[in-house]
């Protein structure tokens, strides 16, 4: 600071007696940084809105196609894929909401001072607290910002509690996109999602066959680095020492901007992936097919109960052979056959007719792609709000 302060004196010698006066390096310092993190907030914010646009475009296309859906990634009830991407988006609108509710109520420091109580400040107005608070209005317009838009107490510095709350919203964007390159890197290994994979692209030195999500890889690995620095601010935070402890700074120059470049860098790869992902519908029906049987064995209690047959008894023998069929899976790599053992099975007392209707007539998605299209309604009236910042495309190079 005071080496700005010389600079400045140098080139304006008429101000140089005046230059920073009654200010401290905060004055210079946590103004600017809130300057700063307002604006990198509005960059992330693109980044943002572009993600769920990305996102919107896909669920719409897909909010109809059945997938099988797992629990602990294990086979359960169906889903749809579109339904799906609706989870990924609602996660991104939750930052959204956290990232637009702490850039609105970021405040400046202003100038308050060695110990935050502006006296030096009082003494240059000569005692005068009205021309201390319209200081601060003016400083707060000058830099962009609401006149009110001040912290009312302080010490030195500005809470840092501040900067766990910026970080945190960085963090928790993290927290969404993991777990996004987590569902892109299963489906990817079942067959049925791959991210885009380019024409002379090396998906490994060894084996020249691979296609490795590498991009998805690359997101959890900056996403988890990401998490980790909300600590940074938490424990800063926490340390500080009455009125001002310089053990805060050394730490927030590396964890506040590596939170922004971190945050920037995952949802590049996140756009990327988003825009470009490859969808084989054949490979999901094969998963779901073989599992629908499974699935399918509620109806078909529902059904047979409804015919006059006793609910517990038919529970047993469908669960019997559902358990049998399983296992033949498992143990011998056969195909599922669950429902030829319901047929052949004169306790359950079905036959090949009635179940070809249970099975047609589907509705095992329940209301996934209803689902997926309301909330797309939703998602798409943000959108349109913001249109102003969309069609951004990131140049990700391998």
């Amino acid at each position: 600071v005071m080496a700005h302060v010389r600079a400045y004196g140098d080139q304006c010698p008429e101000a140089r007696a005046i230059i920073h006066l009654g200010a401290t390096s905060s004055f210079v310092g946590d103004n600017t940084d809130i300057i700063l993190m307002h604006r990198g907030l509005a960059i992330i914010r693109k980044l943002l809105l572009n993600t769920i646009d990305r996102l919107a475009g896909f669920a719409e296309r897909y909010k109809a196609l059945p997938v099988l859906g797992y629990t602990h990634f294990q086979p359960a009830q169906p889903a749809t894929l579109g339904k799906r991407a609706a989870l990924w988006i609602s996660d991104l609108l939750m930052d959204l909401d956290a990232l637009d509710f702490t850039a609105g109520n970021l405040k400046l420091l202003g100038c308050k001072g060695a110990t935050g109580t502006a006296a030096s400040f009082l003494q240059l107005f000569d005692g005068d607290h009205g021309k201390v608070l319209e200081l601060e209005k003016r400083i707060a317009r000058k830099m962009g910002f609401d006149g009110d838009k001040i912290v009312p107490v302080s010490s030195q510095t500005y809470s840092r509690k501040t900067d766990y709350f910026v970080i945190s919203v960085l963090s928790g964007i993290a927290q969404s996109a993991h777990k996004f390159s987590n569902d892109i890197r299963l489906l990817s290994h079942e067959g049925e999602l791959e991210e885009p994979f380019g024409d002379s692209q090396i998906g490994s030195s060894a084996m020249a066959y691979k296609r490795n999500p590498v991009k998805a890889e690359r997101i959890a690995a900056l996403s988890r680095h990401l998490m980790v620095l909300v600590q940074d601010a938490a424990f800063t935070a926490a340390g500080q020492w009455l009125e001002r402890s310089l053990d805060d700074s050394a730490n927030r120059r590396i964890a506040i901007p590596e939170a922004f470049l971190a945050a920037d860098a995952i949802l590049n790869l996140y756009i990327s992936v988003a825009e470009g992902l490859m969808t084989y519908p054949a490979v999901i029906k094969k998963h779901l097919d073989e599992r629908l049987p499974f699935m399918a064995t509620e109806n078909i209690l529902m059904y047979c109960t409804a015919k006059g047959g006793d609910r517990q008894t038919l529970h047993e023998a469908i669960r019997a052979h559902s358990m049998e069929a399983a296992q033949a899976m498992k143990r011998d790599g056969a195909g599922n056959d669950l429902l030829e053992r319901i047929l052949a099975d004169p306790a359950i007392n079905i036959n090949k007719e009635e179940l070809d209707g249970i099975m047609a007539a589907g509705g095992f998605t329940g209301r996934a792609e209803e689902q997926a299209g309301e909330y797309l309604t939703t998602v798409r009236k943000v959108l349109d709000e913001n249109r102003d910042v969309l069609g951004y495309s990131p140049k990700i190079r391998i």
